[in-house]
């Protein structure tokens, strides 16, 4: 593949998406031998119906959750791809591409290198706050 934001996208999903899948599938099997899924299995519901009726209202907070923690790890292997030339081409704007070339450049004008690079820690120190505050508002033990 081409550097660019196509391959970007492929290399994220090929990357972050076990770490969901373990998450979900982990939650799933907590869940099924729960009373009501036992129940809505004996009164003869379907596969399907329990699935979105019952699994998925169960689970969306926690994969709203783990969704927002998973953001600033795709940003910063986003900027990481850029920085080292493999991800977004250089006319489009990107963190990495930004600290790229403010690194070529630190001995005369560091300030080019630093402002991007501030951005990127307030980016993620943001994302994960946010994730943190969200983990406390759909957990149903933090409810006490």
């Amino acid at each position: 593949l081409k550097p660019g934001l196509v391959s970007i996208i492929i290399a994220i999903g090929f990357t972050s998406w076990v770490t969901m899948a373990r998450v979900v599938r982990a939650q799933t099997l907590k869940q099924k031998n729960l009373e009501y899924i036992l129940a809505s299995r004996a009164l003869g519901q379907s596969f399907w119906k329990i699935a979105f009726k019952h699994l998925l209202p169960n689970m969306a907070g926690l994969i709203i959750i783990q969704t927002m923690f998973s953001i600033p790890s795709a940003i910063f292997f986003e900027a990481f791809l850029s920085f080292l030339g493999i991800g977004i081409p250089s006319p489009d704007a990107s963190l990495g591409a930004l600290i790229n070339g403010g690194y070529k450049t630190f001995r005369l004008y560091p300030h080019l290198m630093w402002f991007p690079s501030g951005v990127l820690c307030v980016l993620m120190i943001s994302f994960n706050l946010l994730a943190d505050g969200l983990r406390d508002a759909f957990d149903p033990k933090m409810k006490d």
